[in-house]
């Protein structure tokens, strides 16, 4: 992959936190005075305090997780996008994790396959349609080794969940593979990015899932 190609872990998490509500909410009032007769004020309460904030926040456990990861700024992204995050143990963040990672490799296969659509009454490259085709099928792939991970993170299997979760990061590769053999140079650079960011992803699943093997 040239460097121009390339994704930096940075713009990653820009992409992830975007997915973060944008703002939190919160409300003051200020206290109030009534006089009654003879000249006695009598005061309200003071105001509640504002309510808490909406935009989640990475719990220590998230914190503390994250630091086990490659990519901390992208596992605390992901993460704490989930509310579930504050709360949950580290099985709990793990199937997050795999679960944040299932829905990238959706989006990009939703997204892939689209493409080819949008571009069936374009003059287009049979073989280029072709290869997008496969690709989105690689992505649907991953999805669904992803959703297998779950299921083992659920029933406490953890080396079964970190093959699926590993064979989830290989699919895009057949794609860009692919890519190489029958229209070399031609690899899109959003499917460059796509694989990467995917591949980031199942890397946090991974290690998440090997603080799991490590205790268990």
């Amino acid at each position: 992959m040239s460097p121009t190609m390339a994704i930096t872990t940075a713009t990653l998490v820009l992409l992830v936190a975007s997915l973060l509500a944008p703002s939190a909410l919160g409300s003051r009032s200020g206290p109030t005075s009534h006089h009654g007769h003879g000249g006695h004020a009598k005061h309200s309460p003071p105001p509640s305090p504002p309510p808490a904030p909406t935009a989640p926040v990475a719990a220590a456990l998230v914190r503390t997780t994250c630091n086990s990861t490659a990519y901390y700024d992208l596992c605390v992204a992901a993460l704490a996008a989930d509310p579930s995050s504050t709360t949950a143990d580290v099985r709990g963040l793990s199937a997050i994790a795999v679960s944040a990672a299932a829905s990238n490799a959706s989006a990009s296969a939703a997204a892939l396959g689209a493409n080819v659509t949008a571009q069936g009454g374009a003059a287009v490259d049979g073989t280029v349609q072709a290869l997008l085709r496969t690709c989105s099928a690689k992505y649907g792939e991953a999805r669904d080794a992803l959703a297998a991970a779950r299921g083992s993170i659920a029933q406490q299997d953890y080396d079964y969940a970190a093959v699926y979760v590993g064979a989830a990061a290989e699919y895009p590769q057949v794609c860009k593979a692919l890519f190489r053999r029958q229209r070399p140079g031609a690899y899109p650079a959003d499917l460059a990015a796509r694989e990467e960011a995917l591949k980031q992803l199942c890397s946090v699943s991974l290690d998440i899932i090997s603080l799991l093997s490590a205790t268990s």
